[in-house]
């Protein structure tokens, strides 16, 4: 994959926040590839282990938060680009100000992302 251009992570921004804010599961996944490794701290307080690897794992892990949290809604501050990667900045249903970069393979699948938290 080339780098992300402006334009290329805007529009991943814009279809990643809509599938969030739909809460629909399958629209979420759909970015991401099936070897995934998702690092967050919410997941080493949720399951003891701050990786989530593969997509059926990550399916799980998100169906659970999204059952917990019917409320949870995101909106986009900013998006960053860099060389095969983009961030989304934006906050959350609490008001809290989140980052997750997100590293392509080839395919244009995120192949790895990283959840920051205020």
């Amino acid at each position: 994959m080339d780098p992300p251009n402006a334009e290329a992570a805007q529009t991943f921004a814009a279809q990643w926040l809509d599938a969030w804010n739909r809460h629909d599961i399958e629209a979420i996944l759909s970015h991401y590839a099936d070897e995934i490794v998702f690092l967050s701290p919410l997941a080493q307080q949720r399951v003891g282990n701050g990786q989530v690897i593969g997509i059926e794992a990550l399916r799980d892990y998100w169906s659970i938060g999204l059952a917990q949290q019917p409320q949870l809604r995101f909106e986009l501050d900013r998006v960053l680009t860099g060389y095969g990667v983009v961030t989304i900045c934006y906050r959350n249903h609490r008001g809290q100000s989140v980052a997750e970069t997100f590293e392509f393979q080839e395919s244009g699948k995120v192949k790895r992302a990283y959840a920051c938290y205020s």
